[in-house]
């Protein structure tokens, strides 16, 4: 798990969501979501991940204009890599789709967290 500092961070990313994150968490929070539990800026070891549903081990990251650039882009590559072999599944959504097609990311999200607990991870 997360060292000290994580956590402290993931507190602070808690207080300080960007509005996608803010409007994707309205919709996850409280079980709201198919009865699925999510956490937001949840730590798993070095990393802190937007939302985290832990029965189905899925990692949902809500990914902006910066996770374009190459250095982004392989920083992403690595971290989906070490949560894999903890075995948690990665998601990604755009921002613009959580704006502009919010009922699709969310049927999307659940049916890859449904998935997940069907098949016993």
């Amino acid at each position: 798990m997360a060292d000290g500092i994580g956590y402290q961070r993931a507190r602070a990313f808690r207080r300080n969501l960007t509005p996608p994150e803010a409007r994707l968490w309205r919709c996850l929070k409280g079980d709201q979501l198919a009865g699925l539990g999510f956490r937001k800026q949840h730590p798993i070891g070095p990393y802190i991940l937007d939302f985290y549903c832990a029965a189905a081990k899925l990692a949902v990251e809500v990914d902006g204009g910066t996770h374009s650039n190459d250095a982004q882009i392989a920083h992403d590559e690595r971290r989906t890599a070490w949560l894999k072999g903890k075995g948690v599944r990665v998601i990604r959504v755009r921002a613009i789709a959580v704006r502009d097609e919010l009922d699709g990311v969310l049927e999307f999200i659940e049916g890859e967290a449904q998935g997940r607990i069907q098949s016993g991870l």
